[in-house]
């Protein structure tokens, strides 16, 4: 008969494998449409806002990259500085003097929050289309050209692009390097089924009818961009993804800082399922497919994350009694007779998930267009099998966060 953990480690492979073949099946009928997008039918008005808080740093540079956009039809870019306290918003007044393109405003007070700030500048905002930009990002100059044309669909509210790591010199940012375009590459599978579940602050672009249909961003929601997403599915809405539509952002150099995002992350997912719990398991996409894929997949992560502790620590403890007890009666430690190289079909199935794992970690690199050779093989076998790890531990520290009220930026 088999021991419980047996039976966990067989519905922890089952599932892995279940979603692996999930993703397959989706993406080898649609992997020669992987790059494709759609030419606009019209020529769609667009602005594009900024939301800035203390980013003298990156703001120049992120207005240069907008300003090299090649869609001749992007009438304003409007950055919106949030009551910075460096020199942000005279940097943003001497390019907005300089072009009329640009637009310089500041909220009234700080927001405390890049909801808050998109909001106050989406009300300068009087084209069919609204899009928003990191201040710490750059989109590519033809990013925007390859988003647009999802619009033809009157049932698309928002387009989102596939966001790379600009700078790679720390062992955290090549990190994030590869976890982004592995995101990237499950968010366009998602895409083909109707299941995009964020739209990314980097660069992603929404109907303005929609927007203003779910009331812009949520100001409480620390992840404004999950939240929205969730709201416009569930009004029925589609959100699709341009993989060929890029666009660079500077991650977080230190683990702390990436610490603080994801926890942050984590919490506006939380609180994104807190406040549309209600529509689990309904008809649409959000009931029937997103919000129960994320809940599994957190339940799974926790849940094996205990159990991968409590077999270390038991191994640990049997392992060490055994020791003592051995060298006490001074017996061998370790007979011959004990060690058994018989395979078996926990050793076949583990190994099954490790290949399987790597070879979708490398299909998703190879679909980012960019050289594999860049990501380095060291730093594959570290995400793989230590990055990935904190995974579950950030979600159980957020959890405890969200259950004592904690949930600021």
């Amino acid at each position: 008969m088999l021991d419980w953990l047996t039976v966990v480690f067989l519905f922890y492979s089952f599932v892995a494998l279940y979603f692996m073949f999930m993703y397959l099946l989706i993406y080898i009928p649609n992997r020669q449409k992987f790059f494709s997008y759609p030419k606009p039918d019209r020529e769609y008005g667009l602005s594009i806002v900024v939301p800035c808080y203390n980013e003298e740093k990156n703001i120049g540079n992120t207005i240069k990259a907008l300003l090299e956009v090649n869609y001749k039809n992007l009438k304003r870019i409007i950055i919106v500085d949030d009551c910075s306290t460096d020199n942000s918003y005279a940097i943003i007044k001497k390019y907005a003097s300089k072009y009329f393109k640009i637009m310089a405003v500041q909220t009234p007070k700080n927001t405390g929050n890049a909801a808050g700030a998109k909001n106050y500048g989406s009300k300068f905002v009087n084209t069919e289309l609204i899009g928003f930009t990191d201040a710490d990002s750059y989109p590519l100059k033809n990013s925007v050209m390859r988003m647009v044309g999802f619009f033809n669909k009157e049932n698309v509210a928002a387009v989102t692009s596939m966001i790379l790591v600009k700078r790679r010199k720390q062992l955290i940012e090549n990190l994030q390097a590869i976890e982004y375009k592995i995101i990237s590459f499950t968010r366009k599978l998602l895409s083909f089924v109707g299941a995009v579940y964020v739209t990314p602050g980097p660069l992603a672009i929404y109907r303005k009818k929609a927007y203003d249909s779910v009331g812009g961003f949520d100001a409480k929601n620390l992840t404004e961009d999950i939240e929205i997403t969730w709201h416009l599915v569930s009004k029925g809405y589609d959100v699709k993804m341009s993989v060929p539509a890029r666009v660079y952002t500077v991650a977080p150099r230190k683990v702390k800082d990436w610490f603080k995002q994801r926890i942050r992350w984590n919490l506006g997912g939380v609180q994104s399922m807190n406040k549309y719990k209600k529509s689990l398991l309904s008809r649409n996409m959000l009931g029937s497919f997103i919000l129960p894929f994320f809940i599994f997949s957190w339940f799974i992560g926790i849940f094996g994350l205990m159990v991968l502790f409590y077999r270390v620590i038991r191994l640990f403890i049997v392992r060490y009694l055994s020791t003592l007890y051995s060298v006490q009666a001074e017996t061998a430690i370790l007979r011959l007779s004990e060690i058994n190289l018989t395979p078996n079909i926990l050793l076949f199935f583990g190994l099954t998930l490790v290949i399987f794992s790597f070879t979708f970690t490398m299909l998703a690199l190879r679909h980012s267009k960019e050289e594999i050779i860049k990501d380095g093989v060291l730093n594959i076998f570290i995400y793989m099998f230590f990055y990935l790890l904190s995974y579950p531990l950030i979600l159980i520290i957020s959890l405890y966060k969200f259950s004592r009220g904690k949930s600021s930026w």
